[in-house]
């Protein structure tokens, strides 16, 4: 939870929900930085997708349900020249909300790819890779019982990207993404995995989102340095994507979790009962 890199939204709802969302619930506002750019291999990690390299495709986009002819059937830009149309398809899938405040404008893909590929990982996401600015406003603690816990105020930091969540229909938007695929796989593998599988990832990150704790209380934060972090290591050693869930709030967490069920169902062609999901890992 550091003002550095400690947390993080998506595609139109994978990917404005993943993305947004991501960048959408920052404890604490940071101007973007320059830093390496987004083709740079990502370092080692122990939760990245072992044999992500080699491993057979789980997911094909071939099998995901498009519905009845409602993607665009235009030819795709090179990934380089990919910027405009991807706004403009993002605002659309936006249902009328204003997104010029919230996207970062240039390597929107690259950003969303990369930011989704961090979600499960427990180091945090670097802001350069954020496709999303941070929200309005300062991080708000409250005190409770004694104990010091996120400020019911921060909900209404998340007003704007939740206003988007909500906007966002799955179909159109894994319509969308199907037809965009192509620059979300190329994407991918300069991210790092020439032989990696782009939709595989992105249902793995669905999981590890959908599998957020959902704790009775507001839970406990202690100072740690500059920033504040779970006083329960259990919380604290959580992946970055399920630490973000947490933060924006129990009725927000259920939102976002029922449109990432719908999304992840469009994707695959299989139902998501939500206590499949809910158990903690």
């Amino acid at each position: 939870m550091s003002r550095r890199a400690s947390a993080g939204s998506w595609i139109g709802a994978v990917v404005v929900v993943l993305a947004i969302v991501a960048a959408g619930v920052y404890l604490a506002r940071k101007a973007m930085h320059p830093g390496p750019p987004l083709t740079t291999a990502p370092a080692a990690s122990a939760s990245a997708p072992a044999g992500a390299a080699s491993a057979p495709i789980q997911h094909p986009i071939e099998q995901a349900q498009t519905g009845p002819a409602t993607a665009s059937t235009s030819a795709l830009p090179a990934l380089d020249d990919s910027d405009a149309s991807t706004i403009a398809a993002l605002a659309a899938l936006a249902g009328g909300n204003d997104l010029s405040s919230l996207l970062v404008r240039q390597q929107v893909i690259a950003r969303i790819v990369a930011t989704i590929d961090a979600l499960p990982r427990h180091d945090g996401l670097a802001t350069f890779t954020l496709p999303a600015r941070v929200p309005k406003g300062a991080f708000i603690v409250d005190e409770a019982d004694g104990g010091t816990v996120a400020g019911e105020k921060n909900v209404a930091r998340y007003a704007p990207y939740m206003q988007i969540v909500d906007a966002v229909d799955p179909q159109a938007l894994v319509a969308w993404y199907v037809h965009a695929y192509p620059l979300f796989q190329q994407a991918y593998r300069q991210l790092g995995y020439p032989k990696g599988y782009f939709n595989d990832r992105l249902i793995v990150v669905i999981d590890d989102l959908l599998a957020a704790p959902e704790p009775a209380q507001p839970p406990a934060l202690v100072r740690s340095k500059a920033f504040y972090v779970y006083a329960d290591p259990a919380l604290e050693s959580r992946s970055t994507g399920q630490k973000l869930l947490l933060r924006v709030g129990p009725a927000n967490e259920a939102r976002i979790k029922a449109k990432l069920r719908a999304i992840r169902t469009q994707l695959t062609g299989q139902n998501l009962h939500p206590a499949s999901t809910a158990t903690a890992r």
